[in-house]
This record gives C-alpha cells, structure tokens and sequence, in this order.
C-alpha cells in the first residue's frame, strides 16, 4: 500500500479519513493539523515567548519537537518549562530526557520544583492524607497549574502550551460529567485568546494514538515509566472505553469532540465568575482562600 502524498510505501492508516501515509508525510501532517488548529482557535500571536509544559512524556515532548518546527516558519519563540513533582525514582528519568533533547534543538529549559515553590513533595503530602478520599492526581493537578504560573511569570512568557491531546479532553469531559461539575466543563473551550492567562493546547485535535507514531518516527525519547500513581483515579478505564468506541466506530472520538466544544463554548458564555484574591497568598481565585493553599492546609492539619 502506497502513501496517499507520495509513491513511498505506507506507513500508517488514519482509519477515521482514509488516509495512508508514510512517515515523512504522516509528521507533516501533524505539523499541518497543529498549525490549524493554532490558527483556528488564536491560540499564538505574533512575537509570543511559548512556555512549553514539558513532563518528559510522548504528548509533550512531540508539542516541543512540533512547535518548534512551526516557531522556525513563523514569529515566536519557544523555552520549556518542567515541573519536579518529587516522586522518587520516577521524575529523574524524565529530566534527563527532557535536558538532553532541549539542548539537542536549542530550547531553553528551567526545572520547577514542589520542594522549592512550596516546601513539600507530592509523595510527602500523600503520607499525610492518610485514609482521606482524595486522589494524587487531584492533589498533585492543583500544585502543577500553580507551579506553571510561576515557572511562566519566572521565564516571562506569553503563553502557557501544554501536550494535551484530543484523547485527554474527551476523558476529561468525561470525568467533570460524572462529577456534576458543569463548570470546569465551560472552561474546556480550545479558544482562550481573551483569558489573562493564556493556555492553549495545540494538540487537542489529534488523537494520542497519533502522538505516539509521530515520537517513534521522529526518534523523540520519552519516558518509558508510568506514574505510580495514574491508576488511582478512573481516567484509565474512561482511556479503555472511548477506545474501544473508536475501534468499532471510527471517528466516534472527533465526532465527540465536536460536540464537547459546542457544549464548553455555552457553558462558558454563561459562567459570571468572580475572580477574587486568596487570603493567604495572594494569587487570584474563585473563593476566599484559593485551591492550592486550601489543598496544603487541609494536609498540613492531619
């Protein structure tokens, strides 16, 4: 089977288009997609310093390989931001990673840690939750988006990019579904030109499966570890239902996705939020004393 741009043999099958590509047209394609999806939804604007949220995963080091591509043909410029979350034996192995290919396509790179921003590791605030019902990845999502604010104030940059895909967004929707919470569902709206702090997400059209063949046929390291903690929550198993969706109807998951950006973009018109300023911090919030210091409190007391 031949490539679908060119006479090279096939290497990949988009089953939701019909297309065949090899792998030099399959990564342009990508690329193409990404930029779209830049430009559809204002995501980047002329002269912007990207901050890249870079775990050392197959999403996010794709996004820094892809955006920097796309940086090379347009004005911005890109410098990456990881977050040390303090899991031992886990994050040390991504750094590397992470370090080697930043210098490897000339990115400027800065290490944030738990530790060092809030005098504590996400493993040490997990010993004091003790029988509490509240996951690590709720705990650990709340520290990360604020030491990303702080990583992209540290590296002044415009605007916050992160890995997620259209995958993510889908098991996202989701789970705030089955939470009841209908107002994080109004925040999933890909366009976020007009918020005070822009985060975007370049790959939220393109599926994980996806991300990964464009890794191995970039020769992208990433790391082969998976967070101890990612089968705590139900993420996993909403993972292993849409795919198995996709893999009797294929397209079901774009077919989703469209309908999840028509019902956040409502939501989010609706949405009167009060921003107010945390007692305790400073930091813009929804409530008197914002999530963070709240989540660290409540530890703290055990």
């Amino acid at each position: 089977m031949k490539c679908d741009r060119c006479d090279n043999l096939a290497a990949y099958s988009r089953k939701y288009s019909g297309e065949n590509f090899c792998s030099s047209c399959f990564s342009n394609s990508i690329i193409q997609k990404t930029t779209r999806t830049i430009s559809k939804y204002n995501m980047i604007k002329r002269g912007d310093i990207v901050g890249v949220a870079v775990s050392g995963g197959k999403d996010s080091l794709s996004l820094l390989h892809v955006l920097k591509k796309i940086s090379l043909a347009h004005d911005f410029k890109i410098k990456a931001i990881t977050i040390d979350e303090g899991i031992p034996g886990y994050r040390d192995e991504a750094l590397r990673i992470v370090n080697e290919f930043c210098s490897s396509i000339d990115v400027e790179h800065k290490v944030y840690s738990y530790k060092g921003l809030f005098g504590t590791t996400l493993t040490e605030n997990l010993d004091l939750r003790g029988d509490e019902k509240i996951s690590s990845c709720s705990i650990c999502g709340i520290l990360r988006r604020r030491a990303m604010d702080y990583g992209s104030d540290n590296l002044g940059v415009d605007v916050i990019a992160t890995g997620h895909n259209l995958d993510d967004t889908l098991q996202t929707f989701i789970i705030n579904l089955l939470a009841g919470d209908t107002k994080k569902i109004g925040w999933m709206d890909p366009d976020t030109s007009s918020n005070d702090t822009r985060k975007i997400k370049p790959f939220c059209e393109i599926y994980e499966n996806e991300l990964v063949f464009y890794a191995f046929s970039n020769n992208i390291p990433f790391q082969s570890e998976e967070c101890p903690h990612m089968n705590e929550g139900i993420r996993t198993e909403i993972r292993n239902f849409l795919n198995s969706l996709e893999k009797s109807h294929s397209g079901i998951k774009n077919n989703m996705y469209k309908s999840i950006t028509k019902i956040s973009s409502i939501l989010r018109d609706q949405d009167q939020m009060e921003w107010k300023i945390c007692a305790s911090c400073g930091s813009k919030c929804t409530g008197e004393i914002c999530s963070v210091c709240n989540t660290l409190s409540n530890l703290r007391s055990k």
